[in-house]
């Protein structure tokens, strides 16, 4: 075992979450540990809007594509078009996630490559984060102290399991999605639409997804149903489109949690992040933008705490991140429980997705990453439109 190293934060956890929270603390000046198991790449869609870029200073080189438009697939076949009004950016989360360790890294924070193990304590205000490095024969361990702990881990935390009251308790739809080489555009294929199946057979109760990433495409779907078969519906879902005889270049599968965890801190020195917090929009199943907002609100409330000592400040950041957005989690969870629930109400969403209101309103959200509230005769007008779907006035 080497020297433990003492560090005024310790991350554990190397994606977009813990890596933000790494890099605004290290660049505010305080001694930062990274701690990633390195090798592993989340299956994800790679979606990110322009707000993103803005916000985190992300160069525009890490998109390999720019989707302009979305298909809605619904159970009966139909496809309804949407105009996004600007551009959705798609990342590939091998290349984004290693830029982001790496920008943390040249400010100043210090990498591991390991496997978090525990959290013990010696009683002298510090923790110290047990990890396996990564290649180390016979478990061999090593250690590196913090005043904090922030748990950037993925929705099956190690971290949250062992340190905060109902981290285990994480709600996770389980994806799973294959990269195979993109074919030319053609009838079935455009590098610059995203492709979204509400279709029972693909998922029973979230979504498949053909998301391209220029040179590669992501193909994949989503359930919380055990038993269902995610790579039988991604078989599927590659015949439907074309896809079934490209070249596959990878696989990837893991859960995907969809409901903010109650808590995020354990009182006295812990503080979660990212997917361990349960930081991904419902419905849309979005995580990239998300994950980044709450390290960055980690990363303000450690920086306070380091001062000050005080973990009665570690609350502040779900409180602030939720009182950011927290009720489009609630809408998008109101959402995806109403309309995913069986085909006749996935054929009825995707015709509500044609109205040109909608995807107005739905797009200016989601570059904005808020509520929109100007145009109420617009909001009004979706209100009757969605009431009459509803009440089946109307045919899907």
């Amino acid at each position: 075992m080497s020297e433990c190293q003492t560090f005024d934060v310790v991350v554990v956890g190397g994606g977009p979450a813990g890596a933000t929270a790494a890099n605004d603390l290290a660049r505010d000046g305080y001694s930062v540990a990274l701690i990633d198991r390195g090798g592993r790449i989340k299956p994800c869609g790679g979606a990110i809007p322009p707000k993103l870029l803005r916000d985190f200073a992300i160069p525009e080189h890490l998109m390999v594509a720019r989707a302009t438009t979305a298909r809605m697939v619904a159970p009966s076949k139909k496809a309804v078009d949407m105009d996004i009004g600007g551009f959705v950016g798609m990342v590939d989360r091998e290349e984004f996630d290693e830029w982001l360790r790496d920008r943390a890294a040249r400010n100043g924070a210090t990498r591991f490559t390991g496997s978090f193990k525990q959290i013990t304590r010696e009683g002298d205000g510090y923790a110290t984060v047990h990890f396996a490095p990564k290649g180390a024969l016979n478990d061999a361990r090593e250690t590196v102290r913090a005043r904090l702990v922030i748990g950037a881990d993925g929705a099956r935390s190690a971290v949250a399991k062992q340190e905060v009251t109902g981290g285990e308790n994480n709600k996770c739809v389980f994806a799973y999605h294959e990269i195979v080489r993109s074919p030319a555009n053609g009838e079935n294929f455009d590098g610059s639409r995203c492709d979204v199946y509400y279709q029972g057979e693909v998922s029973p109760d979230f979504y498949g997804w053909i998301f391209p990433h220029g040179k590669c495409t992501s193909v994949g779907v989503g359930s919380a149903q055990k038993g269902f078969s995610l790579r039988g519906a991604t078989a599927s879902l590659r015949q439907k489109s074309g896809l079934e005889g490209v070249e596959t270049i990878r696989c990837e599968g893991a859960p995907i949690p969809l409901q903010p965890l109650k808590r995020w801190d354990n009182g006295q020195d812990v503080l979660l992040v990212g997917d361990a917090a349960g930081v991904v929009a419902p419905a849309s199943g979005e995580g990239i933008f998300y994950a980044m907002t709450c390290g960055r609100r980690a990363a303000e409330t450690a920086g306070v705490f380091v001062r000050t000592g005080d973990a009665r400040v570690l609350r502040q950041a779900r409180k602030r991140f939720m009182k950011e957005h927290g009720m489009v989690f609630r809408i998008l969870g109101i959402m995806q429980h109403f309309w995913y629930r069986d085909d006749g109400r996935r054929e009825r969403f995707v015709n509500i997705c044609a109205d040109r209101d909608v995807q107005r309103l739905t797009w200016q959200a989601y570059m904005n990453k808020k509520l929109v509230r100007a145009n109420p005769i617009a909001h009004v007008r979706i209100f009757f439109k969605d009431m009459a779907h509803l009440l089946r006035i109307v045919n899907p």
